[in-house]
C-alpha cells in the first residue's frame, strides 16, 4: 500500500521549494495549489462558475487571483461558497493522482490547508514546513501586491505554525540554508522508502 505523506506549511514557509525537492528525488507529488491554478486558469473548468459567483473576477478566460482574493478575503461567507466549489474538484484530482501512482512506495500530497480543512484525515503521516516568523514575513512581503493587512488576513485563516509543528510527524526546517533543507528532504525520502520496503 502506498504511504501518503501530507505536506503542509503556512504561507511563506517554503512548502513549494520542499515539494520540488521531493519531486527531484523521484517522489510523485500532488500539488493542490497547481490543481487550483489549472481549475481557475484560462479555459479552466471552474472559470465560468467563479465568474457567476464573483462577477468581474475573470480576465481573458481565466480568474484574476488578485481580484478574487479581494472579493473573498475578509468575507467568510464568500470564501465558504468559493471553497465549496473548488474543494470537491481538488479532492477528485487527488483521488485520480493516488490511483495513477498506486505502485509507488510513497507519495507526497501537498495540501496547504491540511489541518484547517480536514486533509490530515486522508494521509498516513504529516510533514510541516516551517521557518522563523521573521523569515516568513520577509518572504511573503516581497511578493507582488502583498501588504501587511493582506498577510494578516491570510494568517488569520491558517492554523498557527506552532500548532502545526506540534501536530506534525516530521518538521522540515527551511530557516537555514537550501543545502540543509535539501539534505533533510533526502533523509526523509530514504527513511520512508526503507519503511515502505519493510
Amino acid at each position: 500500500m502506498t504511504f501518503r505523506l501530507g505536506l503542509t506549511g503556512s504561507i511563506g514557509m517554503g512548502k513549494t521549494t520542499v515539494a520540488a525537492m521531493f519531486r527531484r528525488l523521484g517522489v510523485p507529488v500532488f500539488d493542490s495549489d497547481a490543481e487550483v491554478h489549472a481549475l481557475q486558469g484560462p479555459g479552466g473548468r471552474l472559470v465560468a462558475a467563479i465568474e457567476t459567483l464573483h462577477p468581474g473576477t475573470t480576465v481573458n478566460g481565466g480568474v484574476d487571483r488578485a481580484r478574487l482574493g479581494r472579493a473573498v478575503l475578509g468575507d467568510p461567507l464568500a470564501l465558504a461558497r468559493l471553497e465549496a466549489l473548488i474543494h470537491p474538484e481538488v479532492r477528485r484530482a487527488r483521488r485520480l493522482f493516488l490511483r495513477r501512482h498506486a505502485a509507488h512506495r510513497f507519495v507526497v500530497v501537498d495540501i496547504p490547508l491540511l489541518f484547517e480543512k480536514g486533509g490530515w484525515r486522508q494521509v498516513d503521516g504529516i510533514a510541516v514546513v516551517s521557518a522563523p516568523a521573521w523569515k516568513q514575513r520577509a518572504r511573503v512581503l516581497r511578493r507582488p501586491g502583498m501588504t501587511w493587512a493582506r498577510l494578516r488576513r491570510i494568517r488569520a485563516l491558517q492554523t498557527p505554525d506552532a500548532e502545526k509543528r506540534r501536530r506534525a510527524d516530521i518538521v522540515i526546517d527551511t530557516g537555514g540554508t537550501v543545502h540543509a533543507t535539501r539534505a533533510a528532504v533526502r533523509r526523509i525520502t530514504a527513511c520512508l522508502r526503507a519503511r515502505a520496503k519493510g
